[in-house]
């Protein structure tokens, strides 16, 4: 498995994007994803809702489970991805392009999250 380079990750498995003009986007990993099965159903936090890092702000569910959704920082959710929530599935099969879940407008940033290889390290029990 192969997690983008330029990403941050978190330990609930939660990828953020560099924030360009101070938005980042947020997914969940391959790993999550993998480890989730076919996700069937999204619930997003809705645009203008502030999230805080660490805390619960959406759920997934699979044919597995339900899974709580973190952010991997606080701030504002600028947007939410609607194709995600039409096609759910779209975190299984793209989720660090069209899988995305939200964008939010971060007012700060935990100083724990991880590299690409931090983070592979992290998900492989190494």
């Amino acid at each position: 498995m192969s997690n983008p380079q330029q990403l941050r990750y978190s330990k609930e498995h939660e990828w953020l994007s560099t924030a360009e003009d101070g938005v980042a986007t947020v997914g969940i990993t391959e790993f999550a994803a993998n480890a989730l099965g076919d996700v069937v159903y999204a619930q997003l936090p809705e645009v203008g809702e502030t999230v805080s890092a660490g805390e619960s702000c959406g759920e997934l569910e699979s044919t597995k489970s339900v899974s709580d959704l973190y952010s991997p920082v606080t701030g504002e959710v600028v947007e939410a991805n609607q194709d995600v929530v039409d096609d759910p599935s779209l975190v299984n099969s793209a989720p660090f392009e069209g899988g995305w879940l939200f964008k939010v407008r971060v007012t700060d940033e935990p100083g724990d999250l991880l590299s690409a290889d931090e983070y592979d390290a992290f998900s492989s029990g190494n």
